[in-house]
């Protein structure tokens, strides 16, 4: 095969997998998980990567979503963001409430992270 030959078929090629690539992209999208796999907390004491995956579903440790959620009136209900209430102005402040929720929970539970650099690691 002469080099012009060559790239007639490799530029078709590379046509045919780019149309194929947008079709597949678009014919299949990504879709969000109903529930957070993992969710960051921004912090300045360091930021913190939350495992809601392992603490919500069945195989990890099966905490239902009112456990933590408290603002829940039934089961299933999508929660509110905790800013909206938990402000720097508040009573109790989102890191406060956090603190108090995981710090409790592990305390109680006697596993789970309780030291600050165990959670502010990122």
């Amino acid at each position: 095969m002469d080099e012009k030959k060559q790239k007639k078929v490799a530029y078709t090629l590379l046509v045919i997998l780019f149309v194929v690539g947008v079709v597949c992209y678009a014919a299949f999208p990504y879709r969000a998980p109903e529930e957070p796999v993992r969710i960051l907390f921004k912090s300045t004491a360091g930021n913190v990567l939350f495992d809601h995956k392992q603490h919500a579903s069945e195989e990890g440790y099966g905490f239902a979503c009112t456990d933590c959620h408290h603002d829940l009136e039934e089961q299933g209900q999508k929660p509110t963001a905790c800013t909206e209430c938990h402000t720097a102005k508040s009573k109790v402040t989102k890191e406060d409430a956090f603190h108090a929720q995981c710090r409790a929970c592990h305390e109680e539970g006697g596993s789970g992270p309780v030291k600050c650099s165990a959670c502010h690691a990122l």
